[in-house]
């Protein structure tokens, strides 16, 4: 007989056997975890609310949203600069509610300022101009928005380095802790009993290493803006402290990576993410919290109305009790639309109130495949420049097509390419396409995946051949099977030497064009230029020719000489355009000698700067070129 201890340890095992296996209580992203109900905003209803709203965004007082940074931030006793002088510091406190909130006259009805406030903001949103909290200003102020203020104070003054300065100098941060990097202040930590003195911010200047100062710039289309950033490269991290709860790593991470490629792709900004660097090298640092959140000094409102903010040194902060979804999703706030408004105050952008502007303060749903529209776009460029550089190539794609009906049609592209990338030109709309550039081997299939020297679309009556060049060989392209001939119908093998294809005619080549005016290809190598007739398959008697002879500059002095990136013939202008480094060319056409008779044949016209004719042609890093994890 078992005893009774005996049979207890039995039930034991047959209750252990019986336990299914371990099970982790969430997975790694957080993807599983049950998020709580996010803590609502209260909505303006009334004077008192109403007031407190203009406030806030500069309407009652324009704000110095750079100065509350650092309002409260903690100074070290014996690393204070100031003079000792305490009556200088004395101040008379604003009188403030139990609940901490700045008080609110009885009669805000009857008060001068509210009412002018009230009229601002109605004006600025495009609402009837009444000076009455009626409910379509109730409306629009309620919408969520961005928590930059409207109207700021203008400050061209020496800015403050960023965080991490004050941090490393002055602080013993926890070793690989980015929040207590992240943070400008702790002012919500500070506490009466604090042992270290709270200064005013007038001091912190002193004890940081480095300093940024914002170049203010000429208003445009009556745009403000100040150039924030004076480098390129500028490197950016989600912190590891401030993940969202609702979003896996890798969702949040790949949004972000497509929002600093989308103003890539419009500006000579380049954005690479780092993940290892010290938080103190890093340019723009972003992360999710609620409520009192990162150290800032501003504390988040709850889900419905304020859904992120963003400091001039860097750092953006999104609210977690929002609900962000992904770029694909139908409800919610898109996590996109918001990331790309807040880069753009980061880099300098105010407000933009007008329909379409992804600048605009209130968070207006739009599609999920949204692009940064023309105004932006201008705005961004007018602060950094346009985007600038020599090219591998250009040329137009021609292809037959027939329409719906049936009809053979000839349509074109225009394409340019640099080292291993290529963008789509839509002349239509004067700009790159979304999403460009893309790799060489992705969207031409066997032809050298870099450093093309040149292209040539030979079109006649008997003859439709694309060819690409690169060092001593040439590659025939199969448009319509969008794939480079290893065999082309005649039985030619590919890739193919030049000098057997096109007899004469020396190899490496600069660039190389086909003029459908005359039926021959244009070869240009160093300071020569070299004829071939297609018909006849030989070059040309009389040449090389001199660049300059053969294309004479209008103006003395005025021209490439050789060496040159690429020659053009478009089919949108009806010309040649000569490319050299971040300049063109153009060919004197017959309208131009319509109108001036003087100008000689072939003739170039001044050079003119290539980001001032094609707009966008944008270098993207290749961390956000590959969007995907």
């Amino acid at each position: 007989m078992l005893s009774c201890i005996q049979l207890i340890a039995l039930a034991c095992v047959t209750l252990i056997a019986r336990c299914e296996a371990e099970k982790l209580f969430h997975s790694r992203d957080h993807t599983d975890v049950e998020i709580p109900a996010a803590q609502q905003t209260a909505l303006i209803i009334d004077q008192d609310a109403a007031q407190q709203f203009l406030k806030k965004y500069g309407f009652t007082k324009p704000v110095n949203w750079e100065e509350t940074q650092y309002e409260s931030a903690p100074v070290p006793v014996n690393d204070d600069p100031a003079t000792m002088d305490i009556m200088s510091l004395i101040r008379e406190g604003d009188a403030l509610t139990r609940a901490g909130e700045d008080s609110v006259p009885e009669d805000s009805m009857q008060n001068p300022e509210y009412i002018n406030a009230l009229k601002e903001f109605q004006k600025m949103y495009n609402l009837p101009v009444t000076g009455e909290l009626d409910d379509t200003t109730k409306a629009a102020m309620n919408k969520p928005r961005c928590g930059v203020p409207d109207k700021e104070a203008n400050d061209t003054s020496m800015v403050n380095g960023t965080s991490s300065d004050l941090s490393e100098t002055h602080h013993n941060s926890t070793a690989g802790s980015d929040a207590q990097s992240l943070n400008h202040t702790q002012a919500g930590n500070a506490t009466a009993d604090s042992t270290e003195p709270v200064r005013r911010k007038r001091f912190l200047e002193t004890l940081l290493v480095r300093k940024r100062k914002k170049r203010a710039v000429d208003n445009m289309f009556g745009l403000t803006g100040q150039m924030a950033f004076s480098k390129k490269m500028l490197k950016w991290r989600l912190i590891g402290e401030g993940y969202s709860s609702q979003l896996s790593i890798d969702e949040q991470r790949y949004i972000f990576r497509l929002a600093f490629r989308m103003w890539s792709e419009i500006c000579p900004l380049e954005f690479e993410e780092d993940n290892s660097s010290p938080l103190a090298m890093i340019d723009m640092r972003l992360g999710f919290g609620t409520g009192r959140h990162l150290g800032c000094t501003q504390t988040f409102d709850g889900a419905g109305r304020e859904f992120a903010h963003a400091w001039y040194l860097g750092d953006i902060h999104f609210d977690d009790d929002e609900h962000f979804t992904a770029p694909n999703s139908d409800n919610g706030i898109s996590l996109l639309k918001v990331a790309v408004h807040e880069i753009g105050h980061v880099l300098g952008l105010p407000h933009i109130y007008r329909t379409g502007s992804i600048m605009q303060p209130s968070y207006i749903p739009q599609d999920s495949d949204f692009e940064i529209d023309w105004l932006d776009r201008k705005a961004i460029q007018h602060l950094y420049g346009g985007c600038v550089g020599p090219f591998s190539t250009v040329f137009d794609w021609i292809r037959k097509d027939r329409t719906p009906y049936g009809e053979l049609v000839v349509r074109f592209n225009t394409y340019f390419f640099r080292d291993s990338w290529y963008w789509l030109y839509e002349n239509r709309n004067n700009r790159t396409r979304y999403g460009d550039p893309i790799a060489l081997q992705v969207g031409w299939h066997g032809i050298p995946s870099d450093g093309i020297d040149g292209f040539a679309h030979v079109w006649t009556w008997r003859i439709d051949a694309a060819y690409f060049f690169k060092g001593t060989q040439y590659w025939r392209y199969d448009s319509e099977n969008d794939q480079a001939y290893t065999e082309d119908p005649e039985g030619r093998k590919y890739p193919r030497l030049i000098s057997e294809g096109f007899p004469g005619i020396p190899s490496p080549i600069d660039t190389v064009f086909y003029d459908r005016r005359d039926y021959k290809m244009y070869f240009f190598k160093d300071s020569l230029v070299y004829a071939f007739d297609v018909n006849k398959n030989q070059k040309v008697s009389g040449f090389p020719k001199r660049l300059t002879d053969m294309f004479p500059a209008v103006v003395p002095n005025d021209h490439p000489a050789g060496n040159l990136d690429a020659v053009y013939f478009s089919y949108t202008h009806n010309s040649v355009f000569f490319f050299k480094g971040m300049y063109f060319w153009k060919v004197v056409d017959n309208p131009d000698r319509l109108k001036n008779p003087s100008l000689p044949y072939n003739g170039l016209m001044p050079r003119q700067n290539v980001a001032n004719q094609w707009y966008d042609i944008c270098n993207v890093h290749s961390s956000v070129l590959k969007i995907k994890s």
